[in-house]
């Protein structure tokens, strides 16, 4: 158990956690602020630690970022993966395509609930890893199963299915950056739902007709 002392308080954390307590507050400040509240010597008051502490965990300020994207990436994953738990269990086709409308609408739907989250997962380039902390999906995982079930049961050829990834996840990041951020921020409730509902089921047509655009 270490100590330190930081402006008359002293915290003690055990070997290890004071890396995850500095995560902790950066992804709290994130939350609310963005990615540029992610900041070393925020985390560090907050944690109640001196700001040379953060140094032997965090080799900069994108070093930190980079652990706050991957929490704020777990975070969208955790929603992703709740409401496909949650949606009518469909058999066939039917059941594969609406776990991919499902998909979509959760990762537009964490967008517009943790905008700041949402913007700081993507601030800064992170390894990809299809399993994360725990042994559940990541966000490109969780696309790839979904695609890989349209293909299983035959809602679509393994042609249309190659490269589908990149078209679904374009289209429904897209719609979800306009909204929350971007020129469509402005948008009324009801019109900006009606955009999101029309972009998510746009997916399903490009993944299913990809091999019949007359290019």
């Amino acid at each position: 158990m270490s100590n330190v002392r930081s402006g008359g308080t002293e915290r003690s954390y055990h070997h290890g956690h004071l890396r995850e307590a500095l995560v902790d507050a950066a992804v709290s400040a994130a939350r609310s602020g963005g990615p540029e509240a992610v900041v070393l010597r925020a985390a560090t008051r907050k944690a109640g630690v001196s700001a040379g502490a953060a140094y032997r965990h965090f080799a900069d300020r994108d070093d930190l970022l980079r652990a706050v994207a991957l929490r704020c990436l777990d975070h969208m994953g955790d929603l992703m993966e709740r409401r496909l738990d949650e949606a009518e269990r469909l058999l066939g086709p039917d059941g594969a395509w609406r776990q991919l409308h499902v998909a979509g609408r959760a990762y537009v739907e964490f967008a517009i609930n943790e905008p700041g989250w949402f913007h700081t997962a993507f601030a800064i380039p992170v390894e990809a890893e299809p399993r994360r902390e725990g042994g559940n999906r990541g966000l490109f995982q969780i696309l790839v199963d979904v695609l890989d079930q349209l293909v299983s049961t035959g809602a679509i050829t393994p042609e249309a299915r190659l490269r589908a990834e990149y078209v679904a996840w374009s289209s429904v990041h897209g719609i979800a950056t306009l909204v929350t951020g971007g020129s469509l921020r402005d948008l009324p409730p009801t019109e900006r739902d009606a955009s999101i509902d029309r972009v998510v089921r746009s997916v399903t047509f490009q993944v299913d007709n990809v091999e019949n655009l007359p290019i």
